[in-house]
């Protein structure tokens, strides 16, 4: 288990071997909670220069969590997206680490809110994103009438 001392978080590309390693678990993750893995909802081609996908690893260099970042809707949205947020278990402390990166990140790109969306079933996920202030907005684009969806947001 990491500390928070010897955590890293940087840059990189969504389609990196890492990467890949950690959206497969994600997806695995959700699937067996929610029956859907997520995958839909995100493209690791779908690169901006508002947005980044993020990688935490230890100071040994083990993965331990990832999130990325994107515009919400049109790309000179003042609204970003968080997608694709997983932290492995026993990673205490990274899934704070990386929301509070992704908010960082998302203040220097301009945006002034910060949305995402999550399964209703996905309770501990519902639960993290309150602890961490956000709180219910009206949905958007394949959400709307998605009862199965929740959409969170927090101002920035």
């Amino acid at each position: 288990m990491a500390d928070r001392h010897d955590l890293v978080i940087l840059a990189v590309d969504a389609a990196s071997a890492g990467a890949q390693l950690l959206l497969d678990e994600l997806s695995d993750v959700l699937l067996r909670i929610n029956g859907d893995s997520g995958r839909s909802s995100f493209d690791v081609e779908a690169a901006t220069p508002r947005g980044g996908f993020y990688l935490a690893r230890d100071g040994a260099g083990e993965l331990l969590g990832c999130a990325a970042l994107r515009p919400l809707g049109e790309a000179e949205s003042t609204i970003g997206e968080l997608k694709r947020m997983y932290a492995r278990p026993g990673s205490a402390g990274v899934g704070s680490a990386l929301v509070a990166h992704v908010e960082a990140q998302a203040c220097q790109h301009h945006y002034h809110a910060l949305h995402l969306s999550t399964r209703v079933a996905n309770g501990r996920a519902v639960a993290f994103y309150a602890k961490h202030g956000y709180a219910p907005v009206i949905a958007w684009g394949k959400y709307v009438g998605a009862a199965q969806s929740i959409c969170l947001g927090k101002t920035l």
